[in-house]
């Protein structure tokens, strides 16, 4: 029995044929494959080794910053440390002279410090901020309570960091009489 829609006798003989080429097809898939995966492969290797030489620059540039972050703080010191051997190197200085010199020497270091972002924090006055400031102890005062009354040491922020507090004297609180009944603001 024929069979209409059965394939033609040439057409079978092309069926042996076809796995042939669809294996030569998939060779050539899989050779265009490798390729992509080696070059994706050398892509990240040379990525990974870009990576890590960053990292391993980025380690040395903040090893550096740490070593020679007070270079420039340290040349503004400079100056004033050659006022200070001048000064000594003198051998007979008046009181003028010596007043002159400490005088040029201060300036010398408050423009220092002004280069490196220290600033003095002197609080007279203000209101008591334990952030800032360190309480030695309260006084008697007719300002207002935990106001600065005395500073007994000034205090140095560097870049708006402190370093150092000040020590101050704050304002006690205003007794009150016996009998009276407390006043409020």
């Amino acid at each position: 029995m024929n069979d209409p829609q059965a394939p033609a006798p040439e057409k079978a003989a092309d069926t042996p044929i076809a796995p042939e080429a669809r294996i030569a097809e998939l060779e050539a898939q899989l050779a265009a494959a490798t390729a992509e995966a080696a070059r994706l492969t050398e892509d990240f290797l040379r990525a990974k080794a870009e990576t890590e030489n960053t990292r391993r620059r980025s380690a040395e540039d903040v090893a550096k910053a740490h070593k020679f972050s007070v270079e420039s703080f340290a040349a503004g010191l400079l100056a004033v440390r050659d006022s200070l051997e001048a000064a000594l190197a003198v051998d007979a200085p008046s009181i003028e002279s010596l007043r002159e010199g400490v005088e040029l020497t201060h300036r010398q270091l408050s423009a220092a410090f002004e280069r490196a972002g220290v600033v003095q924090v002197d609080p007279a006055g203000e209101k008591f901020d334990p952030h800032r400031h360190e309480a030695m102890g309260q006084v008697p005062s007719d300002q207002a309570p935990n106001t600065v009354v005395n500073v007994l040491r000034k205090g140095y922020l560097l870049n708006d960091r402190v370093i150092r507090p000040a020590l101050v004297m704050v304002a006690a609180g205003q007794p009150a009489e016996s009998g009276a009944a407390p006043t409020t603001a």
